[in-house]
């Protein structure tokens, strides 16, 4: 088997084996806001942010999931660099908070592989005033190695009301390259993809339990899709905060 293949299987069997308290913790929080009707958000910054890009407005999918996205920090963004700075400065986050509508007990799900910068911080600082409950998406062997670069002194795992861990390696990066110093292939996309998927997935058959169908995209591309979607945005539209 390919060696990074070989990897990605034995994390995605240690989070199954090690993270199934706090995930199911993740699913209970997920299904239970869609019953009482309360905001699911999702954010990460730079190539943090193709998760909650993975999340949003999607087949199958939760349609309930709304993205919170900063355009100083997508990775169309020239020079690049400019989003490591944006990351790291204070109080954008907070302003990014600000241009949503937090109530008390909306969920918000934020993802960082280290944990540290305050853009991510600052959301968490400020939704938590609201009330809103975290789930953070990181790897906590790495984030406990550096420290935090937001005067709080904060990371986000420390922040969260549920930590999720990737269990990737420090940098993320998963296989030696032979002859060179450089480590090759990040795992935190697809690891935290399948983790989060696995939390929705869950969620949508407990909501099914409950009221006999989900909040989940049909695929547009089907000849009903659209009709059927149209009837799901309508049910939970007190939910969804992104324009169709």
């Amino acid at each position: 088997m390919y060696e990074y293949m070989s990897k990605v299987q034995s994390l995605l069997s240690i989070v199954a084996e090690q993270d199934k308290p706090e995930i199911d913790k993740a699913i209970d929080l997920i299904t239970d806001a869609n019953l009482n009707k309360h905001s699911v958000y999702v954010f990460g910054a730079s190539h943090a942010g193709i998760l909650a890009q993975e999340m949003f407005y999607r087949a199958g999918g939760m349609i309930t999931i709304n993205a919170i996205f900063g355009r100083e920090i997508m990775l169309d963004r020239s020079p690049i660099t400019f989003t490591s700075d944006m990351e790291r400065l204070v109080g954008y986050g907070t302003a990014l908070a600000n241009t949503v509508s937090f109530k008390k007990d909306d969920v918000l799900i934020l993802h960082s592989v280290s944990g540290r910068n305050p853009v991510i911080i600052d959301l968490a600082l400020a939704s938590k005033k609201q009330g809103v409950k975290i789930i953070g998406l990181t790897n906590l062997t790495y984030s406990k190695t550096v420290s935090s670069r937001h005067p709080s002194g904060e990371r986000l795992f420390e922040l969260s009301d549920i930590v999720l861990d990737n269990h990737g390696d420090i940098g993320d990066a998963a296989v030696q390259l032979d002859g060179a110093p450089q480590k090759v292939g990040p795992t935190s996309t697809v690891v935290g993809a399948a983790i989060l998927n696995t939390i929705i997935t869950e969620s949508s058959q407990r909501i099914v339990n409950k009221t006999g169908e989900a909040p989940v995209f049909y695929s547009a591309n089907l000849d009903d899709g659209d009709a059927k979607n149209a009837h799901l945005v309508e049910e939970y539209k007190d939910m969804i905060h992104y324009k169709f």
